[in-house]
């Protein structure tokens, strides 16, 4: 496997620089199912905060890119369960993808609730609002 930066997804996926770009669809290019790319959480999150805030990719567009992330059979996503669960909270809501995450991995890693003070994480990514009498 090959680990993944945030910065060779975002040059591979918005082709935004000319230098940079080529290179990164070289990589990818290159991969293969005995010698995939590993994506981390990290870089998960990175990536969804990089496209949506500097690339301005809408809630639409940022959803499909994920899905094509982790059906990529020349990709492994770390904890994929979590993030299809994430991006189904994501999907379904208003809350950050951030968030979603938050509450995905909780919940995968067994726990029984994971509490907030953000609202709409409360209400669209399934946590509990703390301190909300």
């Amino acid at each position: 496997m090959i680990g993944v930066d945030t910065n060779v997804l975002v040059r591979f996926l918005a082709q935004d620089d000319a230098r940079q770009s080529p290179v990164a669809d070289a990589l990818v290019n290159s991969l293969t199912e005995d010698e995939p790319a590993w994506i981390g959480i990290a870089a998960i999150l990175e990536l969804v905060w990089v496209l949506g805030s500097r690339n301005r990719f809408d809630r639409g567009m940022i959803q499909r890119t994920l899905d094509s992330l982790l059906i990529q059979s020349r990709v492994v996503v770390e904890q994929s369960e979590a993030v299809r669960d994430a991006l189904r909270l994501y999907r379904l809501g208003n809350a950050e993808f951030a968030d979603c995450m938050i509450a995905a991995t909780a919940r995968a890693a067994g726990c029984s609730r994971t509490v907030t003070f953000d609202r709409t994480a409360a209400r669209d990514a399934g946590m509990e609002l703390l301190g909300s009498e």
